[in-house]
């Protein structure tokens, strides 16, 4: 048989090895940030400038500094910037890294198209440094893990396309027969990302930087959900199993502990992981039948979450002596045991019993960064360590330096979960406890939030523990690389794949699937398909899934143009629009005769906002609670009105005046693509109506502020010609908007769900 000769490419793993290092480093410093800001929020006050003296600042007394920065480092927008670093920088590029290394070396094949890897490549890390730049300036679609406009939506679309042709590209011209384990995982990825991410961000565009979802309310929030719960399946999970797969096996020099149970782990996954994305959604206005099915199948995940967990640690059998030598088994050990920890955490928190307590607090936060710390970034950490040493040739700088990094990964893990965890246990029962008189005990949501800053404190510590391990990984792989000398390619040869026709005698079916890389992808496709196809397909065309309310009116164009703005400074990452069939939320929230959230409610939202975290109240029903100057003043400085309060403040939107140079545009394109009610005289007169809204907006200010007016008055008389009125400002619109949230309906028949 002809023996050929062929090569493997060490530059492209190279340059994904240095990406994931440097975004890494990036978005544990974008989350540090984020978490100083949840007890410190003067942080842009301290380096932009404020007018309040108790604060230190770099420009004393000067708060047009904060108002120039136009809301670049708001707490919404630097939130997004670290979600979307670390998954799509930090995980995808250490799962490239990942592929680009093993994939050519399970297939005996250098990878189909060197020019597609380096395509792939940089289109990648263009896509993320667009997504920071984008975000910065409030250009966002406010969905969770999908916040991209448009255009980084095509090229991110565009780089995963060419990075699945150039790994469908190398399966076809492999040289080993059958497929191994590693490589299922790595086509449900490709098939799984692009399925969800597509369906997803399907959306009408209205210029180049605005969107609007083409789903609205309760089939938004669905398709949102399915789509964030099971990115986290198929880019948090399944492409790190396939790297577990690989490389612990490698690093621990056995081989895999089961064949079958990684046949029965692969199957079941895929298939369960996609009906479980409506748990998120749970007391909320989603058909209940959705809620039930994610909860059994959420449940059901349990046995192919730890059969994989178990395949990857029983693999170490008669290994366990490496473990205490090895810091590359170390961070594998402990990555797959927080996989294990974090995939019995979700099924139980997917529980209607415990989400009531524990949606919208930190418990959800402390959950999902057992995972995205301890499972994602160990793994990732432990690749690094593995890799490096053998494409330079040398033997790693410093194991202490490494072990290090292990230690103080592991406090950092210790000190952010368990803070977490016991944050949101408080909230959850603060939100909930009455005084025998049948008031809230808690009413004032302030303190809910005063009694878990020491928690928000001991996470920071946590943060900058796992940083400083991440320093201390730089620090070694630079000092490992200054020593070596890198490999650039890799010799290898290896016989012709003959060409078998038909099924041999006594092959097993899978066996038989296994060399049928087309059938396998098949199977792959329709078995994530299933779940997803079962719940949304029904929600999206029987109506009396989302039976509407004749009460329920679109918005005006002023407060069009407000919600753009919430969107535009991620609001939405600190409040919630959902008030759940619980006594202590309508209290809370509306009062004692209140309503909570109806599917008919949300039908012009486009997208939903809905949120997943209340670090702030829910202003679902925020419409007319508070005067209108008792908003202006908030955003102008929370704690004037809210003594406590850690929210960041917002004075560029009193100073801003506001672009209304696309509301009619907003309006047709609400009109013609989603069917929104406006008629001819509405979109007509939407300059006349927006302008008469304003009007009476500042009116009510000035009646119930003379401070505002009379400061109103002098910077008139400054200014001069170059005033700009207070009904024309950005504030005004943010206004209209909440005022109007939940004033639709009026009525005093409340049905709870129980406490």
């Amino acid at each position: 048989m002809e023996i050929q000769k062929f090569s493997y490419d060490n530059n492209i793993v190279r340059a994904f090895l240095y990406a994931t290092v440097v975004f890494g480093i990036a978005g544990f410093i974008l989350g540090l940030t984020t978490a100083l800001m949840l007890f410190y929020p003067e942080l842009p006050e301290f380096l932009f400038g404020t007018d309040d003296m108790t604060i230190q600042s770099l420009r004393e007394g000067n708060i047009q500094g904060l108002v120039n920065s136009q809301g670049i480092l708001g707490f919404g927008r630097i939130r997004m910037m670290h979600t979307n670093t670390v998954i799509f920088a930090f995980v995808c590029n250490s799962f490239f890294c990942a592929t680009y290394y093993s994939l050519p070396r399970l297939l005996k094949a250098p990878m189909y198209n060197a020019t597609l890897s380096w395509i792939h490549f940089w289109s990648w890390q263009i896509m993320i440094v667009a997504s920071w730049i984008t975000f910065a300036m409030g250009f966002n679609t406010s969905k969770e893990y999908a916040e991209h406009e448009w255009p980084l939506d095509i090229l991110l679309t565009f780089s995963w396309i060419v990075f699945g042709i150039n790994m469908f590209g190398t399966i076809a011209k492999r040289r080993v027969r059958h497929l191994y384990v590693a490589i299922w995982f790595y086509i449900a990825t490709w098939i799984g990302v692009a399925l969800l991410y597509i369906v997803n961000n399907l959306e009408v565009p209205l210029d180049f930087w605005k969107s609007y979802s083409l789903y609205s309310g309760v089939k938004d929030a669905l398709i949102q959900w399915w789509y964030g719960h099971n990115a986290v399946a198929f880019i948090l999970t399944t492409p790190i199993l396939g790297m577990m797969y690989y490389f612990l096996p490698k690093a621990a020099n056995r081989p895999v502990f089961s064949y079958k149970l990684s046949i029965i782990h692969f199957w079941s996954l895929i298939f369960v992981y996609l009906w479980a994305g409506p748990h998120h959604l749970h007391y909320t206005a989603i058909p209940g039948w959705t809620q039930a099915l994610a909860t059994g199948f959420s449940i059901m995940l349990i046995a192919p979450s730890w059969g994989g967990m178990l395949n990857g640690l029983l693999t170490l059998r008669g290994a366990w002596e490496k473990v205490r030598d090895n810091p590359v088994l170390k961070f594998f050990v402990v990555a797959v045991t927080c996989y294990g920890m974090a995939t019995f955490e979700g099924p139980l928190l997917a529980t209607k019993t415990l989400n009531k307590i524990g949606h919208y607090t930190d418990w959800v936060i402390g959950h999902v960064h057992l995972g995205a710390l301890g499972w994602n970034g160990f793994m990732a950490f432990g690749i690094v360590y593995y890799l490096v040493p053998i494409m330079w040739r040398t033997n790693l700088w410093s194991v202490k330096l490494a072990n290090w990094h292990f230690w103080l990964g592991t406090l950092g893990v210790l000190f952010y979960v368990v803070p977490m965890y016991i944050s949101g246990f408080t909230q959850g029962l603060m939100w909930k406890q009455f005084n025998p008189d049948g008031t809230l005990m808690y009413k004032n949501w302030l303190d809910t939030v005063t009694a878990v800053i020491p928690y928000y404190k001991m996470r920071f510590l946590g943060g900058t523990f796992y940083l400083t391990g991440g320093f201390l990984m730089v620090v070694n792989i630079f000092k490992t690389i200054r020593q070596g000398s890198f490999q650039r390619e890799v010799s290898a040869e290896a016989p012709a794949l003959a060409r078998i026709h038909g099924r041999k005698a006594g092959e097993g079916i899978h066996l038989w699937i296994e060399r049928k890389p087309v059938i396998l992808s098949i199977g792959a496709f329709f078995t994530l398909s299933i779940g997803g196809a079962a719940e949304i397909i029904p929600t999206m065309t029987i109506k009396k899934n989302v039976p509407t309310i004749s009460a329920v009116k679109p918005y005006s164009p002023l407060e069009l143009e407000g919600r753009d703005l919430y969107i535009r400074e991620g609001c939405n990452a600190c409040h919630s629009q959902m008030i759940r069939p619980f006594r202590d939320e309508i209290v809370r929230f509306e009062g004692k005769n209140g309503q909570y959230s109806k599917a008919g409610e949300f039908v012009y939202d486009h997208p939903f906002l809905w949120g997943s975290k209340r670090t702030g109240p829910d202003l679902h029903r925020e419409g007319v609670r508070n005067p209108d100057s008792w908003h202006l003043k908030h955003m102008y400085n929370p704690r004037s009105t809210s003594p406590g309060s850690i929210m960041p403040r917002f004075p560029w939107l009193i100073t801003n005046k506001l672009d209304r140079s696309q509301m009619l545009s907003k309006m047709e394109l609400m009109k013609k693509s989603f069917d929104v009610p406006y008629n001819k005289s509405q979109i007509d007169s939407a300059n006349a109506w927006a302008d008469g809204q304003a009007s009476g907006i500042v009116k009510r200010i000035y009646a119930e502020a003379t401070d505002v007016k009379e400061q109103l008055e002098k910077e008139k008389m400054a200014k001069g010609n170059q005033f700009v009125p207070l009904e024309k400002r950005e504030i005004v619109a943010m206004i209209a908007y909440l005022q109007r949230l939940g004033t639709d309906i009026k009525t005093t028949d409340v049905k709870t769900a129980g406490n």
